[in-house]
């Protein structure tokens, strides 16, 4: 979750989600996910329900992936394709969304 920003920050490109891209980030963790920020949330939460002992709250991961692709992802990546074309093709090729 640490590492992804450091990418954003070279590149100088906005780590909002709701930002304009000035930058397509392919290295780093996104060379393994297109979103691995909101993978290691998705990692985060199924970490605390086990740690919780709560192994049955694990029926909210489905749905927070879910509600964060429907809400964020697929508004962020039509962003890329309409500002990087080519390159976010050839990357959403490459690069599963989640692993």
């Amino acid at each position: 979750m640490g590492w992804a920003p450091i990418h954003f920050r070279r590149a100088r490109t906005s780590i909002s989600p709701y930002g304009q891209p000035t930058a397509l980030i392919t290295g780093g963790p996104f060379r393994l996910s297109r979103n691995p920020i909101y993978l290691a949330d998705a990692m985060v939460l199924a970490g605390l329900c086990l740690a919780a002992q709560a192994p049955y709250a694990l029926i909210l991961l489905p749905l927070f992936i879910r509600l964060i692709t429907t809400r964020f992802i697929r508004r962020e990546e039509a962003r890329l394709a309409e500002t990087f074309p080519q390159d976010f093709a050839a990357y959403r090729r490459r690069t599963r969304r989640w692993l």
